[in-house]
């Protein structure tokens, strides 16, 4: 089986307070570390006994994930693992990047965000930086709104020419053409985040080669569709995999649209869909 795996734990605790951030966030207790850490290691054990297929894994914590120790030994250590195609993380990139060099630079991927007020710009993009000298595979993201637009620029002219600037809309926030010719200026491809799009009835690769799986190893087709498939540990979700239509009337996040068989993002990022890095970068 070839199957793309998207982790959700517990963990929601995060060391930014992003006023445009649709997740709620929370200080996690002592205790609610211990069961997040718990459940992460448990999907690693899982992961890391599949040998007889090929696993492709993107981490998308509630929270920030690589400030936690066993985040980064995770991804350290199922990059190193034959039967991992990709190991990627979305992330802040607020932690030490030190880390990689455990890891597998040929598996391993990140996600980074960098957002405006919440870490200073010269710190950022030293990280990205030193990513780029330890030769790992990495894209850098924005979202879409006004004030962000200078930093967005910035970036763009002082990142390697090698890496993907992506540009997210902002949620809620309508864009005019000549605002949307801006970002799509500084990301050709802003015009898939620009509206969210109409997915009912639409084949999705969710649910037949793509997962969404929660600290309990609850599976779903995705994380945003509540339905469940079964459960990973006792491997009931299997029997539920298969092609299914979309039930929602509309899907406007990128880790759920890139897998609607009915546009061509697939092609767009092959090779670097769970990190959102395009085939031609």
């Amino acid at each position: 089986m070839d199957l793309t795996i998207l982790y959700r734990g517990p963990l929601a605790s995060c060391d930014y307070d992003c006023p445009y951030c649709p997740f709620a966030k929370r200080r996690d207790t002592t205790d609610q570390l211990r069961a997040d850490r718990a459940a992460l290691e448990r999907f690693a054990a899982w992961a890391s006994a599949q040998s007889g297929d090929r696993l492709s894994l993107l981490f998308t914590p509630w929270g920030e994930g690589l400030v936690r120790s066993w985040y980064r030994g995770t991804l350290a250590e199922l990059s190193r693992l034959p039967h991992i195609r990709r190991v990627a993380i979305q992330t802040n990139l607020s932690g030490r990047t030190d880390w990689v060099e455990d890891a597998d630079p040929g598996t391993l991927a990140l996600w980074c965000t960098y957002h405006p007020g919440q870490t200073p710009y010269d710190r950022f993009l030293g990280k990205c930086h030193d990513l780029a000298r330890r030769s790992v595979r990495f894209s850098v993201g924005v979202v879409g709104l006004p004030g962000h637009l200078e930093h967005a620029l910035r970036l763009r002219a002082e990142l390697p020419a090698d890496v993907y600037l992506w540009i997210n809309a902002a949620e809620g926030h309508s864009y005019t053409d000549e605002e949307a010719a801006r970002w799509t200026d500084l990301d050709p491809l802003f015009p898939y985040s620009r509206h969210p799009h109409r997915s009912a009835g639409l084949p999705c690769r969710t649910g037949e080669s793509v997962i969404s799986v929660d600290g309990d190893g609850t599976v779903r087709r995705c994380h945003f569709v509540r339905a469940e498939l079964g459960n990973l540990y006792d491997g009931s979700y299997r029997r539920a995999l298969g092609p299914r239509a979309c039930p929602l009337a509309l899907c406007d996040c990128h880790i759920g649209y890139v897998h609607l068989e009915t546009l061509p993002l697939y092609d767009v990022f092959a090779g670097g869909v769970l990190e959102r890095i395009p085939a031609a970068m």
